[in-house]
């Protein structure tokens, strides 16, 4: 990602909190302004338009996720694929934490809406979930070279993986349920789908 000023960081930054916790229709720019000390007339020289902000955070949250995963995981080595399969799961929950508004902000309905007729907002959440179903079928690879890994069809298991740990997200997201308290049941779920026959 390229360096960008602190304006527009901050920009962002408070959009983020806003379109995740208000939604898009009811966050007013002029909400936005107040909430970063900022013009209206900086916001649009930065950003064109409202929705030229959300792809922009869009844009932002994948390769945010990216480059955390990415450093999270050269720091380890793993001795087997399912090793790292939980390692990734693991990981998902935390940065899922430590990004609470991006991941609030992709469980909104209004971004699907958009995604419905706006090929740019459809891309940019493509872009997002195929970046992060890839960690998970990666993980599927190695254990399915190892041995500790079945024969399953590795993108499919990627997904149901993905939509089992991004479900405790939601819980979480949401306060419907303590995620934390389906963590061991959930890592056992994993190891016993993808086990070896």
């Amino acid at each position: 990602m390229t360096k960008m000023s602190k304006k527009k960081a901050a920009i962002l930054e408070a959009a983020t909190v806003l379109f995740a916790n208000k939604g898009f229709a009811d966050t007013s720019m002029n909400e936005l302004a107040s909430m970063t000390g900022v013009a209206e007339g900086t916001i649009f020289y930065h950003f064109t338009n409202k929705e030229q902000l959300l792809l922009t955070i869009l844009s932002a949250t994948r390769d945010s996720i990216l480059e955390e995963f990415n450093a999270h995981m050269e720091e380890r080595e793993f001795k087997t694929g399912m090793e790292m399969m939980e390692e990734v799961v693991v990981f998902y929950l935390l940065l899922a934490g430590r990004m609470e508004y991006q991941f609030l902000l992709l469980h909104r309905l209004f971004i699907y809406q958009l995604a419905e007729s706006r090929t740019e907002f459809r891309e940019n959440l493509e872009a997002i979930y195929n970046c992060l179903v890839t960690l998970f079928e990666q993980a599927i690879f190695m254990g399915q070279e190892d041995g500790s890994i079945g024969d399953v069809n590795p993108r499919k298991s990627a997904l149901i993986v993905f939509t089992m740990v991004d479900g405790l997200v939601r819980f979480k997201n949401f306060n419907l349920y303590d995620a934390g308290a389906l963590f061991n049941e959930l890592i056992e779920s994993v190891r016993r789908m993808l086990k070896p026959n």
